[in-house]
This record gives C-alpha cells, structure tokens and sequence, in this order.
C-alpha cells in the first residue's frame, strides 16, 4: 500500500519491551471516565464489599459497558469525587466469571456467536475495540463489514505491539481463532511491521494456513497503524458498515474472555519520556494510583504527566487520583517554567527540527530530549507547506488554519476536514508552534454540532407538517 506523509519522531525515554510488575496498592480509584466512556450507572453502594470482576458502574450510552473491579475490597462512592474508590484491597481471587450454564435465559437463546459476544462485553474485552472511522465502541452485536487488527503502536510512548506479544504468541494466535468464529465470511486483515525481526517472523509462522487472514504489512511510520488511514488504504468504505478494529492487547483479551472465561482487569502500560529515570512498560490495574506510578518513575517533581502517547495524549489533571480504563501509557516530560536564557543564540545540536534548520541536520539519527518548553513563541502561518508534506490523510492544515482564523466554516467542511485524523504531526512540525490539531478537534466538534441543530430543526418542520 501506498502511505503519504508521515514522520517519525525519536524522543528519549522509549521503554524497552520487557515488562515489570507493580506492587499491589492499599487503595485504588477507579476513575467513572475515559476519553470514550462515562460510567453514570453506579451498580455498588457506599460500604459494599466485591470481589475482583465485580461490576462497580456502567456507561449507559455504550451498550452498558462494565467498569469492573480489579480487586476485592470495600466501596467508597464518596471519598473521592468522580471516582470510585477501593480500600482494604483482598489478593486477586482468580475465579471463573460468567459459566455459560449461569448466562441469562435471553442470552443462551442468541446462540454460540452470540454467547460469547455477550461474554467479550460482560468481562470487559470488548474495551478494546473500536470503529475505524468514528473510534468509538462498536455494537458487540452488530455485523461488521471486516475487522482490522493491528500488532503495531507506532506514537511515541504508547504500549507497543512486541512488549503485548512477548511470550504470549500462542494466546494471541487462538484469540484470532475466537475472533473469527463470531464472523460469517467478513475479512480479517492483520497489520504487521514490514520488517524482518524475530519477532514479526514468528507471527507470520504462527498464522501460516490462517486462510481467512490477510496479511498487511505496513512501514514502521507514524501514523500509518492508524486504523482510519489503514481502512481508507485497504478500500474498505466508511457507508457500508461498521469495521472492527482492535489492537494486540484486546486480541489477548478476547482469549482471556473466551478461553478461561476470566475478566480482564489489567493491561499493560508504558511509561515513558526524557523525564522519566527508566523507561518501562508495566502490567497495572485500572485505578491503580498515579501518584504512586509518578514517585517511583519521575526523574523529578517538576514533570508533566501525559495520558497516551506524545502526540495525541492529553495533560493529566495534578489532581488525578488513578488510571483510568482505557490508559496505554504515560508521557512524563520535564517541567520548564521559565524561558530558557538566551535560547536563540544555541545552535540546536540536541534537538530535531523537521525543516533541518538545526545544527543537529549534520548529525546521524538521534533521540532528542523533548521537555515542555515551547523555546519561542506562537507566530502567524508562513505557508511553508511541512504540515501538508506530513499529513497522512493528504489534506491541507495551513489552508484549513487561515479558513478557520477567518470563521469560514463552510469552506472547511469544503476542504475536507472529516478526513483529519488527529495524528497531530501538523502541529508537531509547525515552525509557527500553531496548535493546528486543537483547531481541527473544535472545529469538527462545532460543524457536527451545527449539522445536529438542523437535523433537530428539520425533524421539527417534518412533524409540524405531518400534524397539519
């Protein structure tokens, strides 16, 4: 396949693909939200005591999606608000959830596909998957068009494909397998690095005779694991039905749910970035404690703390108790509060610069240490076109800016701003330092926001004159 743009960044603090533990925690808080869920429904009370797997809240506007508890301990709904919070934390119990002799009535009625569908959503797999195009929770009973799984995580500090797989080829392999079975004659497209590591070369022998699965390899360039970008490459229309798409970790889960009929209740989380002491990729519970995560892993106290990956994760609040269910990494960067004393006169021999302005342009490939500081400030749109060379989706973000600072809404939509992706490699290029991505995201969110009052007032014309 043919990709345009693209870039790759190399920071420091790139976690190695082992995988640590963490201690278990006295206390955990488990967060009611996320970036796709908003857990309304409370299922506990104020005292309760539940055992690990226990369904704590559900996010009502998402097929009822489980937040589940990590552990056994005891319910405070009130010690900490927007959270619910474990104390008295019991070791994990390790016992089956869900025998299919113990599903609901209905729920036997829908058959073996159907069983274990319901089964991915109850223990909390079905997090893990998403749409395509619209990344949000695709109905667990719905027919998809195909599914995209993808073994790769190409932004800098996300958990990344070889630290999910390591050891675990064979769960991941029997999870395709369970994967399938809930398909009739939908396609399943594997994204693969096109490399020839070790590892890479072991996932093409353990799927070798997998007829149903068809290999993609794509280059090891951000953003092209991106799963919008992957199915507009595949030929796969966005009209003709929903398209599952999943990453390694919820292949593992998908295994875990259907092969021993466990939760999951943890995942794997990277920590990463230059203000970091050692990089690492560690196994942890939603709810686990950030402030215990930042103790033990900040170089320093004053950091900046990232949900996800460098280019696409928002700031941690300072006042942020615990991960939250869809967490896959943490970004920690030094904090600089005061501008750098005759900043302009360095030649730039430790830092990258796409437009290789730099003193570092004579260097070979280096991370460079990236901290918080904007080393200048914000100016006007030069036109210099690095945002159009690095886009993905082939758009034109210095063309959508100057519509925009000029309120042109139309002539956005007009230039196909529905294709931005939100990699945010404009805005990581921009010598004007414009938060081009920030503009998309509010402007996408005011045109479908408009799009929505017409249709309300069109649905409302419609029924005055069908009451006439």
């Amino acid at each position: 396949m043919n990709f345009k743009g693209g870039y790759n960044i190399l920071p420091q603090g790139r976690p190695a693909s082992a995988v640590n533990r963490v201690p278990e925690p006295k206390q955990l808080y488990l967060p009611l939200h996320s970036r796709r869920f908003l857990f309304s429904d409370i299922c506990v009370e104020d005292g309760q005591t539940v055992s690990d797997g226990d369904v704590l809240a559900r996010d009502p506007d998402n097929y009822a999606v489980p937040l589940l508890a990590p552990r056994g301990g005891k319910v405070k709904l009130k010690s900490a608000e927007g959270y619910i919070t474990l104390t008295d934390i019991l070791p994990p119990a390790g016992k089956v959830h869900v025998p299919e002799k113990d599903l609901p009535h209905i729920v036997q009625e829908m058959g073996s596909a159907g069983m274990k569908r319901y089964k991915l959503l109850s223990l909390g797999a079905w997090q893990f998957f998403y749409d395509a195009y619209t990344g949000q929770l695709p109905d667990p009973l719905g027919t998809p068009q195909a599914v995209i799984v993808s073994t790769l995580s190409l932004e800098p500090f996300v958990a990344r494909g070889d630290a999910q797989l390591k050891n675990r080829l064979l769960q991941f392999t029997r999870g395709l397998e369970h994967l399938q079975s809930l398909l009739e004659y939908q396609p399943i497209y594997l994204a693969l690095p096109d490399a020839k590591s070790e590892l890479a070369t072991l996932v093409r022998e353990h799927i070798r005779g997998y007829a149903w699965v068809r290999l993609v390899e794509i280059p090891i360039k951000y953003p092209y694991d991106n799963f919008n970008i992957l199915a507009r490459k595949l030929g796969i229309k966005k009209g003709d039905g929903p398209i599952w798409s999943v990453r390694t970790e919820g292949i593992l889960a998908t295994d875990r749910v259907l092969t021993v009929s466990k939760p999951c209740l943890v995942r794997i989380v990277s920590i990463g970035g230059s203000g970091v002491k050692i990089p690492v990729h560690l196994k942890v519970m939603t709810g686990y404690p950030v402030r215990e995560i930042i103790d033990r892993y900040a170089s320093s106290s004053g950091v900046r703390i990232v949900d996800g990956g460098m280019l696409t994760g928002e700031a941690v609040a300072k006042d942020s108790l615990g991960l939250d269910t869809e967490c896959r990494g943490l970004t920690i960067l030094p904090e600089y509060k005061e501008r750098e004393f005759l900043g302009f006169t360095r030649p730039g021999w430790g830092r990258e610069s796409y437009s290789g302005c730099f003193l570092s342009s004579l260097r070979k490939g280096f991370s460079e240490r990236l901290t918080t500081a904007v080393r200048g400030e914000i100016r006007p749109c030069v036109s210099c076109n690095f945002c159009e060379e690095v886009c993905p989706a082939g758009i034109m973000p210095h063309l959508l800016h100057k519509y925009l600072y000029r309120d042109l809404i139309e002539e956005v939509e007009q230039a196909r701003i529905d294709l931005c992706i939100e990699c945010g490699l404009c805005s990581f290029v921009c010598p004007s330092k414009i938060e081009l991505r920030a503009e998309f995201i509010r402007a996408k969110e005011l045109i479908e926001k408009e799009k929505e009052e017409i249709r309300r007032e069109q649905a409302k014309r419609q029924l005055q004159e069908n009451s006439r």
